[in-house]
């Protein structure tokens, strides 16, 4: 198992910055690592509740082998609580909540290969916390010429991420907010941890890219939006792709409205105003939010309606074929 100490029958899961000290028959907080017999186990290892074959625009990754299929799987359980979660159906349930395929490495490679996907994405619920399972899967992927892409709030111990840094080819991180309070207060978790997370996959050369779910009065203010910005430019530079995403109320956050298209664009128009090159809009349809356009020259690369591709006029370099501006991102197999 990653990441574990022991001491007298209890033992410390080291995955995650929550840290839990898990006394035997007990689960630490994500609810899907448990001490049995004073030793640490995943209940979910090999197990996925969720198996779909998904464009990887469905991420959303935009830079990262446009138009592919990626075979998507996902186990119960995460080692957040966020109010506003998309799948909590899922991530916030129990192994005995939700009745598992029997899905080992072995057969998600083979099922990847058998549907002709480019890659495998660990993605729905928070990927971390069946590490083992994801690690293990990507590493036979590697052999058969599969990327690995993993679909994270980041929240994870930098042990862990390296090593795990070595089997993923891409990674789009939900930076929620550039507030701690509001991950204490959303999200149960912490900030530093996210951004480290962050940082850490960039310098190891993985290919990353950035989703913040935009929610009406929790950080949607202009200060808001400025602030990730700044962060992202300063640490990362102005190539990442960012994602503003449209929230819709649901889970514990059904008395808020749907995030306005208005707010989302002027997010966008903020972020290239700032000097960032490629924004998107997600969760809606904008006029220009989801295309790729080139920083030289202006001219549309990539059109999309939805998660499917119109027109793809990048050269096979990945150039414009105007300006010849190089495009970053990973454009083949």
């Amino acid at each position: 198992m990653s990441g574990a100490d022991q001491t007298a029958g209890t033992v410390q899961c080291l995955l995650c910055p929550h840290g839990c000290i898990i006394e035997p028959g007990q689960r630490g907080t994500c609810g899907v690592r448990a001490n049995i017999d004073g030793e640490l186990v995943s209940l979910v290892y090999g197990r996925p509740v969720a198996v779909h074959v998904d464009p990887i625009e469905k991420k959303p990754l935009y830079h990262f082998q446009p138009g592919s299929g990626s075979f998507s799987i996902a186990t119960v359980g995460c080692n957040l609580g966020c109010r506003f979660c998309q799948n909590w159906e899922i991530s916030q349930a129990l192994p005995e909540d939700v009745p598992p395929y029997e899905l080992p490495p072995e057969r998600v490679v083979d099922e990847a290969l058998r549907y002709g996907c480019s890659s495998i994405s660990y993605t729905y619920t928070e990927p971390i916390i069946f590490y083992e399972y994801m690690f293990d899967t990507a590493t036979l992927a590697r052999q058969s010429g599969l990327k690995n892409v993993m679909v994270t709030a980041g929240y994870i111990n930098q042990g862990p991420l390296e090593q795990l840094a070595t089997v993923i080819d891409a990674v789009n991180v939900d930076l929620k907010a550039m507030s701690d309070r509001y991950y204490r207060e959303m999200c149960y978790g912490t900030l530093e941890p996210v951004l480290r997370t962050i940082l850490t996959l960039v310098e190891a050369g993985v290919w990353v890219e950035l989703t913040n779910l935009v929610i009406p009065g929790w950080n949607d203010s202009e200060e808001d939006i400025t602030a990730l910005v700044d962060w992202v430019l300063s640490e990362i530079g102005s190539s990442v792709p960012l994602h503003f995403s449209r929230f819709m109320p649901m889970y514990q956050l059904t008395e808020l409205p749907p995030t306005p298209v208005e707010t989302l664009s002027s997010a966008r128009s903020a972020a290239l105003s700032a000097g960032m090159s490629f924004v998107y809009v997600g969760n809606v349809v904008t006029a220009e939010g989801s295309h790729t356009f080139c920083p030289g020259c202006g001219r549309r690369l990539i059109a999309r309606q939805g998660y499917l591709i119109d027109e793809m006029t990048l050269t096979p370099e990945g150039n414009c074929p105007d300006c010849g501006e190089p495009i970053p991102g990973v454009w083949s197999d």
